[in-house]
This record gives structure tokens, C-alpha cells and sequence, in this order.
């Protein structure tokens, strides 16, 4: 059975549901049912060893736990002499049993089933008179691991929480990233560690500070084992969302990870990981979210601890707090001296360009760039995620980057690989193919400029796509057709993003239009300044302000004067500037000839009519 039949199948537990509750609740029975059915089935082989070791351990008065999660063969248990299917024999005492059921779980497990806030649903299923029906219904299907694996039992989760999210009228990027995103982000983050990764018995610390369902720790560990089944991922995370975080802390179980490095609260008022550091790290923060709860707490960490916190380089406004969670990725960093560390994290175009020189967004720019921190930008389709069709961006930051990337950052559009799905699922239109990700991640891991070169017919279809490296020659354009080249893969210095506002002063005159003049201080005797004619420029960084003031301000003002004292220093990434194609208009005799023709057409009809 494939993850969608199976996840349509637990979905019918709707039809039980409808009328007695609301379409947007359904998610909080049926993912509860869903996970608790799946421990259920992976403790089955081994629940009689299990419940004779607790009995014997018991009665010679010894903590039974440790010798029962050896027996389980798992991170956890359940002493319960109930499972699912017992629980079916019983239909009087039904939510008794399962209560009892669920506490014979180890903690963990329990907290997962507090989060989901099971016993509430589980008192309404009883009210209506529907709980013995819907814990049959799940009893029925079977989750064991022979018959569903791991990633199989993944895909179900997601198709579940995109399918109640959606009903809900909920943001479903808020839970999970669309799955290729992720591949995409794995591929990038591993791509120049295959080395490394590739010896047997190695072990590495993965990180997310926003886990939602665990999607990302998860395809990691995937692509990891597929490569290496040898080599161990462990992983840590935060979640928010306490539906998330559940299904995230029992994806983690099943697999045999430490649950306990699953942490629940809010990553920038409550670091669950204080002091730990990690190899590699991935984000999908929420996009232009406010963090106005969390402020006091922010903000007292950045004034009072600067970079000794993790925010430090400053602040970005209210209204978008994804770049806080970029800074604090950075501060998880394992120091370059022990290895170091590579993260990716997914940004909207904000971080790029918003706020000018001196800004927080500009000084957090400036920061990473200054430290060379940035490895490569990589721009991905529209309409790529549930929740938002905006433009989006991959952040590659590393503090141990190769020697042929140093001073450098690297930036790819890949705006245009991409297919049409068969079917939109919320804002989600586009996905990327496994060669789109194959050519990004070939592009990324060679770090080499390109461009993309589309032929075109004599009637402007599209005939081909192919990816010119540098140095290598375009393909010919067919007969009567042409063939268009446009940037992909571009590389700049750092300091090509930075700049110098300059703030440009113009004297103040009378009404007779002359000088005034300062009278006292350090100005006097100096023209004072109109501030109704104060401008702002903005010189590159690798440019001479003098040369630039000559050249571009003082053929246009000649009384003008640079005030030194408010120089600031800025950085931006204009990353569609870098990308721009200029397509020249049509000769005008073209346009005339087609107006001249429509026009005639027109006469023609008109002629016609009044005959």
C-alpha cells in the first residue's frame, strides 16, 4: 500500500466523525489514532518478553526500565498488558482501557500524547459515543514496519497534516516543507562532505530550530543511510507547535533517535539547546512572521549580552523575524578549530535587501559577509510552497569553507527548474524534478559560473534547455529560430555587496542667496548646511568616495561637501540585478507594419457589418 492509499484510508476515519465534529478538528483524532496505532504495532513482536521482564525485574524490586527498553528493542515501551486489538474486547470500559494503556507508556511517549491533548479528544469521541468505532478503525489497519517503513510512515504524516491543515484554513508551510525543498537543502548541505561522510562508523549532530513534523531531520538521515549506511546522523530540534512537535518526537522514536534531544518551546525567547554546537544545521523559519511576543526577551539578550548571545549583530525590524533565526544558527556553529559547521535556511527576498545602511538587516548582512560565512544563495521557484507563492531563497552558510570558496559567495537562480504539478495542493504549484536538483547541486558543488541557454523555434517555442559552463560553447540556434543565454551561476567577492552612504550637504543661503555661516563651535566660519537639500549616495565599497563625489555629484552641485561624520557602511544582495537579461523592444517599423495590419483587419470587419 503507498503512503497515499494509506494516509486516504486513515482519512475515511472522517466519515465517522462528521457531524460531531467540526472539519477542522478531525487532524486532532486522527493523527493521535495514526501515531499511537504505529507504536503499537512496532512494540508487537516483542510485548511478551517485554511484560515478563517487568514482572520479573518488579517483583525482585529493581528498576524495571532500563531492562525493558533492552527487551523492547526500541528507545521505549509500554508495560500495559493492553494493546489495540485487546482493546477491542472490551467495548464498555473502552476509554478506561485506553487510558491505561497510554500510561503504561514510557514518559516519553506520554508527553507526545499530552501535546496532542489525547485525553480531551478522547472524553469528546466518548461523549458522542464514537470512540469505540474510531479506535476499531485504526486497529484494523496495520503499521508494522515490515509492511510500512520509516520513510513510507513519514510521507503519511505529511499527506495527513497538509490535508487537515488545509481544511482548518491553516497555513500548511507552517507545519512541513515540501519535500524536494528539503532534498535540495540535504544535497547542498552534504554535497562537499561526501568525502568525509563516506567512512564507515562516523558520526555527525544534525539541527533544526524550527522541526515542525521532523521532515527535515528526517530526509537527512535518509539521504545519509542511503549513501552510508554505516555513518550516524543524530539529531537535535525545537518545535513550537505542539501537534508538530508530537508527531516530530514519535517520528524520532520509531527511528531509535534520543527523543529527549526533541525540544518543545520557542527557539528565540527559549533556547532548548543552550550550549550545544552542531556540524549541520537546516531551517524553514516562518516568513514575514512578527516576533513582537518574544521581543522583551530578544532584545534583552542582544543589549545585554551582544556577541557573547546569540544576536549580536543586531536586530531586524518587528514585522520579519527570520533573520533572527539565521543568527541564531550562527551562534550553534562548532567553532572552525573542531571541525566547523554548514547550515542551509530557507528566506523570503527580505533578508537580501531590506533596510539601508546601519539598519539591523544591513549590520546582520554585513556580518556574515565580513566573516565570510556565506557559501551561496540560491533562488527557487514561485509558488514551491503550501502557504506562499512569493519568491523564496536557500541560504548556504558555512564557517569552514574550501579554500576555492573563501572571499566569495556564490549565487545561483534556480527560479527556473522546475515542472507544473499534476494537481495544486494550497499555494503549491511547482516542484522541482530530481534533475533540477542533480543540476543545482552539481552547479553548487563545482562552484562555477554558467548560464542556461534556451533554443528557440522560428515561432518562439521552447526546444531545448541546456546549461553552458564557462568556457564552453552555446548551442547554435535552429534555422529561423534563435537562442537565448541568461545568467545561472554567478560569483562575486564579498565586498562586492557592501557600499558606503554618503550623506552629501549643500550650503545654506539668505535671501540674497548668500553663504550663512557658522558662528561658533567647530563649524564657525563654515557654510552651514540646508537640511531641505541633504542627499544620500551610495558608493560601492571597492570604489573611492573622493573620485566618486567628483565624478557623479559635484558636475550636477558644485557648492556640495561630503559630511564624513555620517558615513555609514551598508550591504545588500540584489540578487535579481545580478540575474537581469535586457531584451531589447521590437523595431519600431515592426510595430508600425502589425498596427498597420490589425488596423486594415479592423476596417475590413467594420465594412463588412455596415453592408
Amino acid at each position: 500500500m503507498n503512503h497515499q492509499s494509506l494516509s486516504s484510508f486513515i482519512w475515511s476515519v472522517a466519515d465517522l466523525l462528521r457531524g460531531d465534529y467540526k472539519q477542522a478538528d478531525y487532524g486532532k483524532v486522527i493523527l493521535p489514532f495514526t501515531v499511537l496505532r504505529r507504536l503499537d504495532c512496532v512494540l508487537e513482536p516483542t510485548k511478551d518478553a517485554v511484560l515478563a521482564e517487568h514482572a520479573a525485574k518488579t517483583a525482585q524490586g529493581l528498576n524495571p526500565e532500563p531492562f525493558v527498553v533492552r527487551k523492547a528493542g526500541q528507545t521505549f515501551y509500554n508495560v500495559s498488558p493492553l494493546d489495540m486489538r485487546k482493546l477491542m474486547g472490551d467495548q464498555d470500559n473502552i476509554a478506561q482501557n485506553l487510558y491505561a494503556y497510554i500510561q503504561g507508556f514510557s514518559p516519553d511517549v506520554r508527553d507526545i500524547f499530552e501535546r496532542f491533548e489525547f485525553a480531551v479528544q478522547v472524553d469528546r469521541l466518548t461523549k458522542a459515543g464514537l470512540l469505540y468505532q474510531v479506535t476499531e478503525k485504526f486497529a484494523q489497519i496495520d503499521l508494522h514496519p515490515n509492511k510500512v517503513d520509516n520513510h513510507q510512515m513519514g510521507l503519511v504524516f505529511e499527506e495527513l497534516i497538509r490535508r487537515f491543515a488545509e481544511l482548518s484554513n491553516e497555513t500548511a508551510g507552517e507545519h512541513f516543507t515540501p519535500r524536494e525543498v528539503i532534498r535540495l537543502m540535504v544535497n547542498l548541505l552534504f554535497v562537499e562532505d561526501d568525502e568525509i561522510l563516506s567512512k564507515p562508523g562516523v558520526v555527525r549532530t544534525i539541527y533544526d530550530p524550527t522541526a515542525g513534523t521532523g521532515g527535515m531531520l528526517s530526509i537527512a538521515d535518509e539521504y545519509l543511510t542511503e549513501h552510508n549506511d554505516k555513518a550516524s546522523l543524530v539529531m537535535y530540534g525545537q518545535e513550537l507547535n505542539p501537534e508538530s512537535y508530537a508527531i516530530c518526537k514519535a517520528d524520532m522514536l520509531i527511528k531509535g533517535q534520543d527523543v529527549s534531544n526533541i525540544i518543545f518551546g520557542n527557539t528565540l525567547s527559549d533556547d532548548g539547546h543552550p550550549h550545544q554546537k552542531f556540524d549541520y544545521m537546516l531551517s524553514n523559519p516562518p516568513f514575514g512572521v512578527e516576533w513582537k511576543k518574544v521581543e522583551k526577551a530578544v532584545r534583552a539578550e542582544h543589549e545585554q549580552k551582544g556577541f557573547n548571545g546569540r544576536f549580536g549583530p543586531g536586530l531586524p525590524r518587528v514585522s520579519d523575524g527570520s533573520l533572527l533565526f539565521l543568527m541564531h544558527l550562527l551562534s550553534k556553529m562548532r567553532p572552525a578549530a573542531e571541525g566547523g559547521s554548514r547550515f542551509g535556511i530557507v528566506l523570503n527576498g527580505s533578508p537580501l535587501f531590506t533596510g539601508g545602511a546601519g539598519s539591523g538587516e544591513s549590520e546582520i548582512r554585513r556580518y556574515v559577509l565580513e566573516n565570510d560565512l556565506v557559501e551561496a544563495i540560491i533562488a527557487l521557484p514561485t509558488d514551491m510552497f503550501y502557504n506562499t507563492g512569493i519568491a523564496t531563497y536557500v541560504w548556504v552558510l558555512s564557517n569552514r569553507k574550501p579554500a576555492h570558496r573563501k572571499g566569495k559567495v556564490q549565487l545561483i537562480d534556480g527560479s527556473s527548474f522546475w515542472q507544473k504539478m499534476r494537481k495544486s495542493l494550497g499555494s503549491k504549484r511547482k516542484e522541482m524534478g530530481e534533475k533540477d536538483i542533480a543540476t543545482i547541486t552539481r552547479l553548487f558543488g563545482s562552484i562555477q559560473e554558467a548560464q542556461l541557454a534556451t533554443v528557440l523555434d522560428a515561432e518562439g517555442r521552447e526546444l531545448a534547455r541546456e546549461v553552458v559552463l564557462q568556457g564552453e560553447t552555446p548551442p547554435a540556434a535552429p534555422e529561423g529560430g534563435k537562442m537565448k543565454l541568461a545568467p545561472l551561476s554567478r560569483i562575486f567577492p564579498n565586498e562586492s555587496f557592501g557600499y558606503r552612504t554618503i550623506t552629501v550637504e549643500r550650503p545654506l543661503r539668505d535671501e540674497d542667496g548668500k553663504l550663512i555661516r557658522g558662528e561658533r563651535g567647530k563649524n564657525k566660519g563654515k557654510p552651514q548646511a540646508d537640511s531641505s537639500l541633504r542627499d544620500t549616495e551610495n558608493v560601492p565599497l571597492g570604489e573611492d568616495v573622493e573620485a566618486y563625489f567628483r565624478r557623479e555629484v559635484l558636475p550636477h552641485a558644485e557648492d556640495a561637501w561630503i559630511d564624513h561624520d555620517k558615513t555609514k557602511v551598508g550591504y545588500e544582495i540584489p540578487f535579481n540585478r545580478h540575474f537581469y537579461v535586457f531584451e531589447p523592444p521590437r523595431p519600431l517599423a515592426e510595430i508600425d507594419a502589425d498596427l498597420t495590419q490589425v488596423t486594415g483587419r479592423i476596417l475590413t470587419m467594420i465594412a463588412e457589418l455596415s453592408s
